[in-house]
């Protein structure tokens, strides 16, 4: 039984021990309830304020069976502390406590699921971008290596919902789904969908074949590392080049980007309807338009500059590092 479970469980017996105390000085004495409440009180306590009146042996022998039922009472909570502090779990489990208010009130957080070898560079990246994460981990000794580095993280199986909603899921942006399995993969995926329709899911996949599943559980997007690697592989070998150019652009967020997506909702008003020549960023910052995401998630490569800026769609844009502060700058 953990810590909540054990307070509660102390509550309803003092509840109890209240209810017993009262109901018994007005049988016994014939007390009014304050007055009855008034001596339960002050003999669960021991505080040793006066009595309201001369005790009967009737009463006298009910105070005694009264006192006798606290004492008995004392003693659990002072066992369920002791135990949990023995066990290492009462700190834990306020730390845990601690640890989920904190989660509880993040909103537009990012989740990642397992922190294995796709999990851990997705965790590096996200925090390039001072993005608020939370982990999901089932391994304990992981878990706690992430919490003592000052990540936000939740200990148990990414496919439990429970889990999923400690972890904040109806309020979150988006899922990275990270997990040695397809099939566990599959599964959160498809939990997840239906717990936030609105969620961004990226899922890993092993096999061909959990590609198309995947989709259709409700992944926004599948990444096959495996896959990933050998066309990488391949393409050095064809065009090394353009590879290696494209290698050499960073995303490092707010320290050396070379590449910027600028939502058009983002920009004043008065640019809304308005065209990319309008901009005027080539002018105003040296950064490139370079692609184009329309409000019907349709993308264009090197769009042209009449293109209107329309609610709902992007900007994607390249330049120097220092390209990039300006247009943070000014947008």
């Amino acid at each position: 039984m953990n810590l909540n479970k054990k307070l509660y469980r102390t509550l309803l017996l003092l509840f109890l021990l209240i209810s017993i105390g009262v109901i018994g000085f007005i049988l016994v004495s014939g007390d009014s309830f304050i007055d009855a409440l008034y001596m339960t009180v002050i003999t669960l306590s021991t505080v040793g304020f006066g009595l309201i009146h001369p005790l009967t042996t009737p009463e006298k022998i009910f105070t005694i069976f009264l006192i006798f039922l606290s004492v008995s009472l004392y003693g659990y909570i002072l066992k369920v502390i002791s135990e949990n502090i023995a066990n290492g779990t009462f700190f834990e489990e306020l730390k845990q406590k601690k640890m989920q208010k904190k989660i509880n009130a993040l909103k537009g957080h990012t989740i990642v699921c397992g922190y294995g070898r796709n999990g851990k560079q997705a965790l590096i990246k996200l925090k390039k971008f001072n993005q608020n994460i939370v982990i999901i981990e089932k391994n304990d000794d992981l878990a706690s290596l992430l919490e003592s580095e000052g990540n936000m993280v939740v200990l148990g199986n990414a496919t439990e919902d429970e889990i999923l909603e400690k972890a904040g899921l109806e309020h979150a942006k988006s899922l990275i789904v990270a997990l040695p399995s397809d099939a566990d993969n599959l599964f959160v995926v498809l939990s997840a969908r239906q717990l936030n329709k609105k969620l961004i899911i990226i899922s890993r996949a092993s096999e061909e074949s959990s590609y198309k599943k995947l989709k259709i559980a409700g992944a926004d997007n599948v990444i096959m590392p495996d896959k990933l690697g050998g066309d990488h592989m391949a393409s050095l070998v064809v065009t090394p080049d353009i590879i290696e150019f494209v290698d050499g652009l960073s995303l490092d967020g707010e320290y050396a980007a070379n590449l910027q997506e600028i939502f058009v909702d983002d920009l004043p008003d008065a640019y809304i309807s308005k065209s990319i020549l309008d901009l005027d960023l080539r002018k105003r910052t040296g950064c490139s338009v370079i692609g184009f995401k329309t409000a019907e998630n349709e993308y264009i490569v090197n769009p042209e500059v009449d293109t209107k800026l329309v609610s709902g769609s992007k900007l994607i844009l390249l330049g120097r590092p220092e390209q990039i502060d300006m247009l943070q700058t000014l947008f």
